[in-house]
C-alpha cells in the first residue's frame, strides 16, 4: 500500500470525517458550516479537514466574492486508488476463500 493510500485510510477511519464527505458530497460548504452541522467547535473541524486535506479526499479554495473564506469540496479522482485496492483486494480474498473451500470439500 502507498503512504497516499494509508493517509487516506487514516482519514476515513474517523466516524466524523466519514459524516463531512458525506456532507461535502451534497454541496461545498465553509468549515464553519460542516462545524454548524456537525456540533463541533471550529478548531476541532479544523483539525478534521487538515486530516481530510492531507488524505487527499478534499481541497479547498476561496469563492470569488470573498477570498477571507474558504470553500471546502470533494477532490475529483480522490479515491481512484482506494478502488483499485479495494478491487485487488477483493479479488485476493475470493481466491483465498475459493481455495479454502476446495480444500474443505476434498476432506482429511
Amino acid at each position: 500500500m502507498s503512504v497516499a493510500l494509508d493517509r487516506m485510510l487514516g482519514a476515513l477511519a474517523d466516524p466524523t470525517r466519514r459524516r463531512a464527505i458525506e456532507l461535502l458530497g451534497e454541496r461545498p460548504r465553509s468549515a464553519g458550516e460542516l462545524a454548524g452541522e456537525l456540533g463541533l467547535a471550529p478548531p476541532a473541524m479544523s483539525r478534521h479537514l487538515r486530516a481530510l486535506k492531507e488524505g487527499g479526499l478534499v481541497e479547498d479554495g476561496h469563492p470569488t466574492f470573498d477570498a477571507r473564506v474558504r470553500i471546502y469540496r470533494l477532490k475529483d479522482g480522490a479515491t481512484s486508488e482506494l478502488k483499485q485496492w479495494l478491487a485487488e483486494t477483493e479479488a485476493l480474498w475470493s481466491r483465498q476463500l475459493a481455495a479454502f473451500k476446495a480444500h474443505v470439500e476434498r476432506g482429511p
